[in-house]
């Protein structure tokens, strides 16, 4: 059993989190964690450190709306190439967001030129409210990110978006082309990342394409 205050059971459950958020999120719903209640780590000989995690998740815009998750975080011992294990349990329903998706998607289809934006949110914090799906998706995205870049001495989170573009296309997905900010807490360190996401309502959100880049 670990103290669900202590770093690994934090670290493993911000991964786990960073994986639900990816596979259940759109532009109209993000789940982060709002409490770690259980953990425990077992270490398995020869393969690695498994922790076992009860979690509460919330929806980023509607902070009342919460779901419970159990989680399992496989991480590989000595491969940092690997990416962890995430299993994943969500118990009850999530909010449907059908509606707001189809509002989004038909309003970036509906835009005569490619949207781009930079720097959200900016120095004060603010977010305009039209990009505020922009940012979600991005936050979504950036979950696959944290999930397939993390071990078990790192803590990433997303910081900001640097720059935004939407790529037209000759198919029914939208494609956004990003540079994000990732923040790895542990070292501190602000690590520049580019990434292409698609996205369509019926299929969620997909990291086709992705790169670290060299830090400022």
């Amino acid at each position: 059993e670990l103290p669900p205050g202590q770093f690994p059971a934090r670290r493993a459950a911000a991964v786990a989190a960073a994986a639900v958020r990816h596979r259940r999120g759109g532009p109209a719903r993000a789940l982060g964690l709002r409490e770690l209640r259980r953990a425990r780590r077992e270490d398995i000989e020869d393969v690695g450190h498994k922790y076992y995690l009860e979690l509460e998740l919330e929806d980023a815009l509607d902070k009342d709306s919460t779901v419970n998750c159990t989680a399992e975080v496989l991480y590989h011992v000595g491969n940092k190439n690997i990416a962890p294990d995430v299993q994943f349990t969500l118990e009850g329903e999530l909010k449907s967001t059908e509606e707001a998706d189809h509002m989004f998607y038909t309003w970036v289809r509906s835009l005569e030129k490619e949207l781009v934006a930079e720097n959200i949110p900016d120095s004060h914090g603010h977010v305009p409210a039209e990009l505020e799906p922009i940012r979600l998706l991005a936050w979504v995205a950036s979950g696959y990110l944290i999930w397939q870049n993390s071990t078990e001495n790192t803590h990433l989170q997303l910081a900001q978006i640097k720059h935004v573009k939407q790529v037209k296309r000759s198919d029914e997905y939208l494609q956004f082309d990003y540079v994000v900010l990732l923040h790895e807490m542990v070292s501190q360190e602000i690590i520049p990342w580019e990434m292409t996401v698609l996205w369509h309502p019926r299929d969620g959100v997909q990291v086709t394409r992705d790169s670290r880049q060299p830090r400022h």
